[in-house]
This record gives structure tokens, sequence and C-alpha cells, in this order.
């Protein structure tokens, strides 16, 4: 053994009672409200002082910009090409109109000048789509001390330069300590917790305290991303038995929707942590995880829901029929195999504000870890959650039609642009069906009038 010096003495006991007062402060602050679901209201005094500072520091950097005589925001920012509403047919008939004397009705043959629609349509894509834009971070035209939320902007004054550079030490020295140190507990209770749950027999007590420790550990997770999320319509929260469909921006969707409700979760079996976690959480609910052989088996996965839901003791299963994450500016085409199997729908709008922090998940530019790290180094996730009414499929509807309704119904509530593209678009080319639709769109535009006036 060794004697310690007085000095070292001090520095021991002064860590000590700091880490008292740290673990007290999670314990009573974050942990304990967590268990309970109330909140003190300080994440939400934050995100007021913050707007009020976001406020100052642009209206700062736009007079800074004004007397510099430079550009603050990158133009166009809404769409570099005006696009009006009108159909093939119209638009041939407009060229032919100003180039030739021959109209569309009195000529059905091919005309030379009918290329210049389809290149001005192909020049129009390339230089502006609605598609791949969708599949990058939004770009902000106001600042919120985080460069990478705004490229455009330059040094205006030191008083900025002196508040960004103190927001960086909050964010990095403060904020992300704290906020990594709260996701490890969650996530170390959740394993425990679930294991612990595992082992009693099946009954309301497992399943009451299985919910609870899911909400439980949800709810802590959520506060290490310092999100304030705002839920309406919890009248309309998805019930046994159902299937909770909602749009995908970031793999955080799943705690933003379980930090308010018990879901079954559905995916592919994994290996490392998530294996981990994966098997801890079957043990306390019924799960539906796939193996990586099964996923691509259309049949069994539908059997496996099917089998799910049908059983209306089971919790609803949550689902992003997008497959991918978009960029919260749009919803994007649905896969039809979860509005296959009969089950009701209950649809969940989610919306981000990009002000303080951007929630999507480039995956193509990120990996997750990386990804995690820019979260936990914002300010706040905040986010408005919409519960809709229960939807089922109608009679006279195909699966393709049902999901097409319920996309429509998320986008109008959430206030997103309502997109018939794959989001498969974000890894692969353009099928050759979306061509050849276009090309038939013209031969029966060209056939259809000659075959008209033959009848005629």
């Amino acid at each position: 053994m060794f004697l310690l010096l007085p000095f070292d003495s001090l520095i021991v006991s002064l860590l000590g009672i700091s880490l008292t007062v740290l673990f007290t402060l999670l314990l009573v602050f974050i942990i304990v409200p967590a268990i309970f679901g109330v909140s003190f209201g300080i994440r939400k005094l934050y995100m007021k002082t913050l707007l009020k500072i976001f406020a100052w520091a642009t209206l700062r950097m736009e007079r800074g910009a004004k007397e510099k005589n430079h550009q603050l925001y990158k133009p166009y920012t809404n769409g570099i090409i005006a696009k009006d509403p009108t159909s093939l047919e119209e638009e041939i008939k407009e060229i032919r109109r100003s180039g030739s004397s021959k109209a569309l009705d009195n000529t059905p043959e091919f005309e030379l000048s009918d290329i210049f629609y389809f290149c001005r349509k192909g020049m129009e894509t390339i230089m502006d789509d609605e598609v791949t834009k969708r599949f990058s971070a939004e770009e902000l035209e106001s600042w919120n001390l985080l460069s990478r939320t705004n490229y455009n902007f330059q040094y205006i004054s030191l008083r900025l330069t002196v508040l960004w550079g103190l927001g960086v030490l909050i964010r990095y020295c403060f904020l992300l300590p704290l906020r990594i140190a709260l996701a490890f507990t969650g996530i170390s209770l959740l394993v425990v917790g679930t294991t612990l749950v595992g082992y009693l027999p099946n009954g309301r007590f497992k399943e009451f305290l299985s919910k609870h420790v899911h909400l439980m550990c949800y709810r802590i997770c959520v506060r290490a991303l310092t999100a304030i999320i705002t839920y309406h319509d919890r009248k309309n929260r998805p019930r046994n038995g159902g299937i909770c469909v909602a749009n995908h921006t970031s793999p955080i969707d799943v705690i933003i929707l379980a930090s308010d409700g018990y879901y079954a979760m559905v995916g592919q079996v994994h290996g490392g942590l998530m294996g981990v976690i994966q098997r801890a959480m079957v043990k306390a609910c019924p799960h539906v995880w796939f193996e990586r052989s099964e996923v691509k088996d259309r049949h069994l996965v539908a059997k496996r829901l099917t089998e799910h839901v049908q059983d209306k003791s089971k919790l609803p299963i949550l689902i992003f029929p997008e497959g991918t994450c978009i960029n919260n500016t749009s919803v994007m085409m649905f896969k039809k195999g979860s509005f296959e199997i009969g089950a009701t729908v209950y649809p969940v709008a989610i919306k981000y504000d990009p002000q303080f922090g951007d929630a999507f998940w480039n995956s193509s530019k990120y990996g997750m870890v990386t990804y995690l790290l820019r979260m936990m180094s914002s300010w706040a996730i905040v986010c408005s959650v919409w519960y809709l009414p229960p939807m089922t499929r109608e009679k006279d509807e195909d699966a393709v039609q049902f999901a097409n309704r319920v996309k429509s119904a998320i986008a109008r509530q959430g206030g997103l642009v309502d997109l018939l593209w794959d989001g498969g678009l974000k890894r692969e080319k353009v099928k050759d069906t979306f061509k050849e639709e276009q090309q038939k769109l013209y031969s029966k535009m060209i056939v259809g009038n000659h075959e008209d006036r033959s009848r005629s």
C-alpha cells in the first residue's frame, strides 16, 4: 500500500464528490422522470433560449453580409427551374404550333420537333430533379451556430465567431459526454431489464414489466439526444393487432415513437451490439426478427406478419414502408407488402425541425457511428408526431392503391411533398419500366390520334 499526499487526497475527494453529484443529477432529473414519463420543462426552456440566440445570430449575419455586400444564402433554394404541370400531349401541341404549321390533331405522325420536348425534360431533370435532392440534407436559410447546416456562411464579426466557438465547447465538452453517458445507461438498462423480464412466466405481470422497461429505456435514449417531441392526437395511437406505418427520416424514428408507445419491431437479425439488444428484447416481448436468408422471401415475411397481427393480444407492428431514409421534405413510394395482409393500419406522420439539428441519415455518406455522433453533438432534436385515424383497405382497392392513400394522408398531415418515386433510387438506377412508360405515352398519343381519325 502507499500513502496519498494531501494534494492527491484532495483531488480524489473532489473527483468522488463530482461523480456523486453527477450521478444524483442524472438520477433525479433524467432517469426518474423517464420511469414515470414526466418532464420538468428544462428541455423546452433550453429550446426557447436557443431560438432567441439563433434569431440574434441570424440578424447579425444578415446585417454583416449586407454591409460587406456578399451573398449570404444560396439563390433558388426552392428549385432553379419553374415547371408548369402540363401533360406530354399539351406540351408537344404547343411545340408544333410554335415551330410548324402542322398541328398534332392533323398530323398524327412523328415530327422531328417532338424531340425538343424530351430534350428539355432531360435537361430539367439533370439540373433540378425532384428525387435525388431528397437524399441529401436540407440546407437552412438561418444560422443555428452549426457550420454543417449552411456552408455558405462566412466570417462576419468577432462576436459571432466567439459565440460559435462557445457553442462548440458546450456541445462537444458538455453535451456530448453527457449524452453518451445517457445513451450507454439507456441501452444497458434495456439489455439487462429485458433479459431479466424474459425469465418471468408469461402473463399480465410480465407484459406490464416489459412495457415499462421498454418505455423507460427509450425515454432515457430520447433524453440522450435532447429530443423535444410534441405528440398530437394520442387517442389514435396504434393498438394491438394493427400495423403502425410512418415516414422514415432516421434510425431514431424508432426511439421517437417507442418512447410514447409499445411496439413489436420488425427487422433483420444483426450481429454485434445490435444483435445483443435484439436477443434481449425478444425475450421480453414478441418482436419479429428475420434471418438474412429470409428477408428476400416475400411470402415468408408476409406469413410471419399475418400470423402476428391476427393475434389480437400481440403488440402493433412498427414498419417504415419507404424502406430507406428520406430527408423529411417528402414521402416517397410505400412498399406494398405491409398493406397486403389485411390488418388495420395506423398512419403516423413525423416532422423534424432542422433548425436545432438535422435528423436525416444520409447512409451513403455517413456510417452509423458517425451519424450518431453528429446527432449527439447537435443542439437538440425537435420534432412533431401526429397519430392519424386508423385506415383499412376498401373492397375495390388493391394493396398499391391502399399504400398510396395512406402515404398521401401522412404527407398531407406532415406538410411533406407526396412523391410516387421509389426510395430505392437512392442506391439503384432507374428501372426500365419508367423509361418504357414515357415511350408508351408518346406512342399512345401518336397511334391513338391516328386510330381515332381512321374510325371517324
